[in-house]
């Protein structure tokens, strides 16, 4: 590993082999600010023309690497197989549990963050916290990323922000953007932004292409996958939700091109020990350095998949505990509700029936067997539509997100 793959990625490389920057054209900028809402220097500084970027085509182009990016790109990629092979022979339930845990610190990096436990009874279908039901909603974009792997285009990607953003904003999900965004500066206009993305009508000839560019097969596969996710964000092509989206790409390439076939590898809680030199390396991107972004990925690949790996280790624990607990015969519901736990920690009648396949009754009887375990707890008080939770459970995804947060866990 380098110190500074940005620096080398630039000093090494020829005009002729660098990877393209950014350009720019003008629009003009229409205010649209009511009279008295703000001051009149800011009326001021968004009248007139902007620059917005001009993205590049890749499609066609390959990046040149350092040798040391490259190599750790490939050590990270073997890691992630071999996480993803570990935990081949036993995916239920962890591959659920992995895939909510890497949807929800996709969306903390976006800081839409809540508790493990708002967010199992927004699965359940509670609408009191707004953040857990749209963490709920990037589960729904992982999950589409997953089974479209194998068929990525412009629809699939356009399914997977359907996925996201459809239960809080149908207006704008899974269509592109027809309004110019922007990262940074305020909110009445695109004059002082950090980054102005294109202009709404090149977003499907850029996604286009950038489709083309997932679907080589003569690139390294990591660092083809971020260099993928970075132009993704620099495309900006939805009104909203960009972020979570241009993630869930990323393990839809990984699971498209036979790298992860069981589990969903938690990145995103890589990128959280350091987000912002997570977003510095995508600004490194659109100035030609890819380099950066690629050993952001790789570092955050080792993270995710030790983070994961206590994770596991966790839950295994619990559910080993339980063993001992339950005094029940074996073959009784309460054993299969106990492996549900894992996956699903907040549980109510209705949900224990359906996924056990009984009856009301024979649930009743298996959450009352793990309640006398002191497996489970009743935490609603009420004497109808009562909820149970394990606390234990909990507690390991919530220790989870707390470890994704701070370097060297």
């Amino acid at each position: 590993m380098v110190s500074d793959p940005l620096a080398e990625s630039v000093r090494t490389l020829s005009d002729d082999e660098a990877w393209p920057t950014l350009r720019w054209e003008s629009h003009d900028w229409l205010p649209r600010i009511p009279q008295g809402l703000v001051s009149r220097a800011v009326r001021r500084r968004h009248v007139g023309p902007y620059q917005a970027a001009v993205v590049p085509f890749i499609a066609e182009r390959t990046p040149q690497l350092p040798v040391s990016v490259v190599a750790l790109a490939e050590e990270a990629l073997a890691e992630i197989a071999r996480f993803d092979a570990e935990l081949g022979a036993e995916v239920a339930p962890f591959a659920a549990v992995l895939l909510r845990s890497e949807s929800a610190s996709s969306s903390r990096i976006e800081n839409l963050t809540s508790g493990a436990k708002a967010i199992a009874l927004a699965e359940l279908g509670s609408t009191d916290k707004r953040n857990a039901q749209e963490i709920v909603g990037n589960v729904e974009a992982m999950k589409a990323a997953w089974e479209l792997a194998d068929r990525l285009d412009a629809d699939a990607i356009l399914a997977m922000h359907a996925a996201l953003i459809d239960r809080h904003d149908p207006r704008i999900a899974g269509r592109w953007r027809q309004e110019q965004v922007w990262i940074g500066g305020d909110d009445f206009g695109p004059h002082g932004a950090g980054f102005v993305a294109p202009w709404h009508e090149h977003i499907p000839a850029l996604i286009d292409d950038l489709v083309h560019f997932t679907r080589r097969t003569d690139l390294p596969l990591l660092a083809q996958v971020a260099i993928a996710h970075a132009q993704f964000e620099t495309i900006h092509p939805f009104a909203d939700g960009n972020g979570r989206t241009g993630r869930a790409l990323m393990h839809s390439m990984l699971r498209g091109h036979g790298l992860t076939r069981n589990v969903t590898v938690p990145v995103s809680a890589g990128l959280l020990t350091d987000t912002t030199g997570y977003f510095d390396t995508l600004t490194a991107y659109r100035e030609g350095a890819p380099a950066a972004i690629v050993e952001r990925v790789a570092e955050a690949s080792f993270a995710a998949t030790a983070n994961g790996r206590v994770l596991v280790a966790e839950l295994r624990e619990i559910r080993e505990t339980w063993n001992g607990k339950i005094r029940v015969r074996r073959g009784a519901g309460a054993w299969r509700l106990a492996d549900l736990l894992i996956r699903q920690p907040v549980v109510d009648a209705v949900t224990v029936a359906g996924e056990l396949g009984v009856t009301p009754q024979n649930a009743q009887r298996a959450i009352e067997a793990l309640v006398e375990a002191a497996v489970l707890t009743e935490f609603t008080g009420f004497r109808r539509n009562r909820m149970w939770q394990s606390g234990e459970v909990l507690t390991a995804l919530d220790d989870f997100a707390a470890r994704a947060g701070r370097r060297g866990f």
